[in-house]
């Protein structure tokens, strides 16, 4: 989704920010300058840490957090903030001939928001859970990818990606993988494993007419 569909390599810390302070004052808290940061981070680690020694529940204010950010990050995208590439639209007509879903690290109420707004209709979407194990579960990690295979009763397909990390989830999940070259991501080697290398979105039709020409 980050990097492939929405313009940009991820969510930009403003939002983490902004999230984190919204939970720290719905609870109460009075963190040092030190603890704000770590409650500001964008890992569960430093969070857990700051919580433990604010007192505070961290799988609450982990939920809190997140629930924050999926709100900030579907107003900018509502409002244009974050654009959307403009090859997605090619996802409209793919999504007539081939099963399409929405795999990613970001959130899942992030994950379903996007899938809702994009043209493409897409079969399933899946983010991450709001916890430390949904944390621990992002790729390279196969998990949500396998989850969402089983969800869809398919046992093979295609994963396009902007990172390493997507061709090796990919890999681990039995998928083929297609490393989609961004502007982020233009001088990166190409990932051992990668199928396909991709300039755009559109050249997914060509892969296609050539799997049913097999």
């Amino acid at each position: 989704m980050d990097g492939v569909i929405l313009e940009g390599p991820g969510t930009p810390l403003s939002v983490y920010n902004r999230a984190a302070d919204t939970a720290i004052d719905a609870l109460g808290l009075e963190p040092t300058e030190r603890q704000r940061r770590d409650l500001r981070d964008h890992g569960y680690e430093n969070v857990e840490s700051a919580c433990s020694s604010l007192g505070v529940d961290p799988t609450e204010f982990w939920r809190r957090k997140e629930e924050q950010a999926s709100r900030l990050a579907a107003d900018r995208i509502r409002s244009g903030e974050r654009g959307i590439y403009e090859d997605v639209e090619a996802l409209r007509t793919l999504g007539e001939r081939a099963t399409l879903a929405l795999v990613s690290n970001n959130r899942h109420e992030t994950a379903e928001f996007v899938a809702d707004h994009l043209p493409a209709s897409f079969a399933a979407a899946r983010g991450r859970d709001p916890t430390a194990a949904g944390w621990r579960r992002r790729k390279p990690k196969p998990d949500y990818l396998l989850e969402t295979l089983a969800e869809l009763d398919v046992d093979g397909g295609l994963y396009v990606g902007d990172r390493e990390t997507d061709v090796i989830a990919a890999e681990e999940a039995g998928l083929e993988a297609a490393y989609l070259r961004r502007p982020h991501n233009a001088d990166e080697p190409l990932p051992a494993g990668a199928t396909y290398e991709l300039e755009s979105l559109s050249e997914l039709a060509g892969i296609l007419d050539g799997r049913h020409e097999e």
